[in-house]
């Protein structure tokens, strides 16, 4: 088969570093090449390995494979003898009924599951539901004593279903001081939401789809809140509501509609706001099949000549959504961009410290994380259970989704200001002559979707950047066009293939070089990066240094 751009392309970086006190300046020429990421991808995209889901024949023929290419480097396995961590997993594939009814205000209203609403539970029971349970508007499902902010003030939702909106009520204020404006905060994300629900005894919980909001179509709810889903196997599980699930806008706007309540929205974003009882009752039910069963992220490292108990770590997730009902023909989710690319990349990444004549001076770990795609759960166990010490960590650099469309003009940060990791990319990216800028679209909430954020949850600096925003030879438009694209009819959805035709994996190979080069600079220094002021994750990190100092 014709590859466009492979098999002559590598790429040269020149990587520099110092350790803290400025001594033992040391030159590196780094080479990753096209050809090497075509090999993997080809693998790791392929149908063979049938979307990468955890519990199947895809998990077992990744694992393997990256355990297989990380000895063939000479990589020690991380995790004593071995390459991998188990991650015990409970699958629960739940049935919905076939509808959601509604009762009351003289009404009685039937909606479809699948294209009105997606209702699943994370309770490990075989049967769930809810019956005439009364329905409460909460609007956006937030307690932030911070803000000032209480959307269950004054009423008691035990055994009711709330519904609330996505997002936080900031977004689209135009006020960068009202939560963040357009900036996502951690109150907007539907993890939140089901989380504060909880909390506060409820029942049910349903969160009001739009896309904007949301940053993805209802599509994306559909594939990814309906058949199998994973948890952590918690023998002791916090409370969590017996259903939990999506309504489109106009399932919303019906139900508003019969209980008498205009301009949701835009009550639900004035300060002081009450929730409403709607008058209205729902029922609605999930059959369970339950199954246990152990995944494993997959973890090599690279021990350090002269600080081999700091450590340096890489992350990526290997996991997709695996196999499901067919459309156009093609059943299976082999997540090319998502997140065979980050993983291919920390392969790349890893091979070079390998091959490094002058190895690192502290130790640098590359973690493969499974079950991203259920709710970050390999990097949240990780985090419950660190092979290696939080205050010994150095930093994370997490590596998802890499730009295929050719070198890029840019470095953009998702979480850009929370750290002084902002400052170590910047170098590297004015080697590379590219510019820095933070995530352009922060109302989507990138920060907190993927795994670098299990590693700031227990104060570890994390780094997640990558070209996203303007094409060197193609320009901004260009790239626009693409990402848009891409969430219409690609993210997480069948269409997400390798196109070895289409990819110029040039932009794969220059945002490896540059993490590489963080990484290794990083790895020859003697100073642990910290948050910045006003970094919600500053507290934790602060925290455990002063232990390690004692």
């Amino acid at each position: 088969m014709k590859r466009k751009n492979i098999a002559l392309f590598a790429l040269l970086a020149m990587g520099f570093w110092a350790c803290q006190s400025g001594e033992n300046v040391t030159e590196e020429k780094v080479f990753i090449d096209t050809l090497t990421i075509d090999r993997h991808l080809s693998v790791l995209a392929s149908d063979d390995f049938m979307g990468r889901k955890p519990f199947t024949e895809g998990e077992e023929k990744t694992i393997h494979y990256l355990e297989s290419e990380l000895k063939a480097m000479g990589l020690k396995p991380g995790n004593g003898n071995s390459y991998f961590q188990e991650v015990p997993l409970v699958e629960i594939t739940g049935t919905q009924s076939p509808t959601m009814t509604v009762t009351g205000q003289g009404k009685a209203m039937s909606f479809e599951t699948g294209n009105d609403v997606v209702i699943y539970t994370e309770r490990v029971e075989e049967e769930v539901s809810v019956k005439d349970s009364e329905l409460v508007y909460a609007g956006f499902g937030i307690v932030a004593p911070e803000y000032g902010w209480n959307d269950y003030e004054g009423i008691d939702v035990k055994g009711k279903t709330v519904v609330v909106l996505v997002n936080d009520p900031g977004f689209g204020s135009g006020d960068s001081t009202f939560f963040k404006g357009d900036q996502m905060t951690y109150y907007g994300r539907w993890t939140y939401k089901y989380e504060e629900a909880a909390r506060q005894g409820a029942a049910g919980v349903l969160i009001v789809h739009e896309t904007v909001p949301a940053g993805y179509p209802w599509l994306v709810v559909q594939s990814s809140w309906t058949g199998a889903k994973l948890n952590l196997d918690d023998a002791n599980p916090p409370y969590k509501c017996a259903i939990q699930g999506w309504i489109t806008r106009n399932t919303a706007v019906q139900l508003f509609q019969a209980a008498g309540i205009k301009d949701y929205s835009g009550i639900a974003k004035t300060k002081g706001f009450k929730p409403l009882a709607l008058g209205l009752k729902a029922s609605m039910s999930v059959q369970n099949e339950i199954k246990r069963d152990m995944s494993h992220n997959v973890v090599a490292m690279l021990e350090g000549t002269k600080r081999p108990d700091e450590y340096v770590i890489y992350s990526a997730h290997w996991d997709h959504l695996g196999v499901g009902e067919p459309v156009d023909g093609d059943s299976i989710y082999n997540g090319a961009h998502d997140n065979a690319s980050g993983t291919v990349g920390l392969l790349t990444i890893a091979e070079t410290f390998a091959k490094m004549e002058t190895k690192p001076e502290r130790s640098v770990v590359f973690l493969f994380v499974t079950a991203e795609e259920q709710g970050l759960l390999g990097s949240a166990y990780y985090a419950q259970n660190p092979l290696f010490p939080a205050n010994q960590s150095v930093a994370n650099i997490n590596i998802d989704g890499l730009p295929a469309y050719g070198e890029m003009k840019d470095l953009t940060i998702t979480g850009y200001g929370q750290s002084e990791l902002d400052n170590y990319a910047k170098a590297e990216a004015d080697k590379q002559g590219r510019y820095v800028i933070p995530d352009p679209d922060p109302a989507k909430g990138y920060f907190f979707r993927s795994d670098h954020f299990n590693f700031a949850k227990i104060g570890i600096p994390a780094l997640y950047a990558s070209g996203s925003y303007e094409s060197k030879e193609k320009g901004v438009e260009f790239i626009e066009k693409k990402t848009q694209e891409y969430l219409d009819i690609r993210y997480h959805q069948q269409a997400d293939n390798y196109l070895p035709e289409e990819w110029d994996l040039k932009g794969i190979a220059q945002d490896a070089v540059l993490l590489f080069n963080v990484g290794n600079k990083l790895a020859n220094e003697t100073y642990f990066p910290k948050w910045n002021e006003g970094s919600e994750f500053k507290a934790k990190r602060d925290e455990d240094m002063s232990l390690k100092k004692k």
